[in-house]
């Protein structure tokens, strides 16, 4: 088993309001893996949670993980070197980052779900 070490994590709060907006405009797949799968997990995700000057699509505090849902926008060597850059950071702050593409979510939800538990069973160990 892990121990839970508490350790503040600085955020920008002007991302509060976009983050609720990000909530409350979810995308299919965002949907499909928080309603199919994390919503009820026995670990707590939150969802559109704002670490740093990020807003990650799904986060556990207590495993420091994060999961990021990539769409087309996410596709592009301008695109894929944001992303390079904020995994970088938020590895820094010891968050560990996953990703999916969309059509992943959306096609093999099953597998999608076997990869983080796998992930999650890493961290508790």
């Amino acid at each position: 088993m892990f121990t839970q070490i508490k350790k503040f994590i600085p955020y920008n709060k002007s991302l509060n309001e976009k983050a609720r907006e990000l909530r409350s405009h979810m995308t299919a797949a965002e949907k499909k893996l928080w309603f199919g799968f994390l919503r009820g997990h026995k670990y707590r995700f939150a969802r559109q949670k704002v670490i740093g000057n990020y807003i990650l699509d799904f986060y556990c505090q207590r495993l420091k993980l994060g999961i990021e849902i990539d769409g087309d926008s996410h596709i592009g060597d301008r695109n894929e070197e944001y992303d390079k850059s904020r995994t970088e950071k938020l590895n820094k702050l010891g968050i560990e980052i996953i990703r999916f593409w969309n059509t992943d979510i959306l096609k093999n939800l099953n597998e999608v779900a076997e990869i983080i538990e796998k992930k999650i069973k890493e961290k508790e160990s």
